[in-house]
């Protein structure tokens, strides 16, 4: 029985799993915030008086910004909504087994990774 292969990881190792998911999902929110804000703001920097030139230039780099805040925003929702998904998981007592293998996700991966659904060795099967 004590060689027995571990089909899930202990309760107490879920609960760490929790708070560093917690934890990320926080500063998570907290950046997505930062971004939401920043393009939701009008961006006048006062440059009525200026140039029209420097004005136009301006305008064409405050559009761009706005676009790539706005992907790093849909981004970082959809992190938050894996990392939401991920405390289901440990609700449910499947977190960290692989989808394709059912083994156990290696818990380093885990760690750098907590949102992970699949091992290594199913990431690299995909390839």
């Amino acid at each position: 029985m004590a060689n027995e292969l571990k089909v899930r990881y202990s309760d107490k190792e879920l609960d760490g799993f929790r708070m560093l998911i917690e934890e990320k999902i926080e500063k998570a929110q907290k950046h997505l915030e930062l971004l939401k804000s920043s393009y939701m703001n009008d961006g006048n920097n006062g440059t009525d008086d200026t140039s029209p030139t420097f004005k136009a230039f301006e305008e064409g780099s405050e559009t761009m910004s706005k676009e790539a805040n706005t992907q790093l925003a849909i981004r970082q929702e959809k992190f938050i909504r894996d990392l939401k998904n991920a405390l289901l998981r440990i609700e449910n007592k499947t977190y960290g087994i692989c989808r394709v293998t059912g083994k156990l996700i290696n818990k380093e991966r885990l760690k750098l990774v907590p949102h992970a659904t699949l091992s290594i060795e199913a990431k690299n099967m995909q390839k």
